[in-house]
């Protein structure tokens, strides 16, 4: 194979070394920037909606947005969940409240200082 051959790909390669996933270049020549907050919903506003999506139709309520680390974050979900007098989880920083929360949950965020809406029907 030529160098000068630019319509060929690698179909495969027992290079084992670190690629970018973005460009596919080795770091060393890797000219893209990863953001900070790779988290979906960090766009500064704070969304509770619902959502039965994949849970065989029982509802929670999505807190999406929050701009707060691990530690902070767990803790908050802890006070809302007590609030809610139910369970709930915390998943790629989307707090989930069991069952259809969204009133009590905007109510509280915007108590804490956090400027929450619903979202969604």
């Amino acid at each position: 194979m030529k160098d000068t051959d630019h319509n060929s790909k690698l179909v495969y390669s027992t290079d084992s070394s670190k690629m970018c996933p973005s460009c596919g270049k080795q770091p060393a020549k890797c000219k893209c920037k990863k953001k900070k907050n790779n988290i979906p919903g960090r766009d500064g506003k704070i969304r509770v909606e619902r959502s039965v999506k994949g849970r065989k139709g029982k509802g929670v309520s999505l807190i999406i947005g929050l701009p707060l680390e691990s530690k902070p974050l767990k803790e908050l979900a802890k006070k809302l969940k007590q609030k809610c007098g139910t369970g709930g989880t915390i998943k790629n920083g989307v707090v989930e409240i069991q069952g259809d929360h969204r009133d009590l949950l905007v109510e509280e965020l915007n108590k804490y200082g956090y400027k929450a809406k619903k979202a969604g029907g």
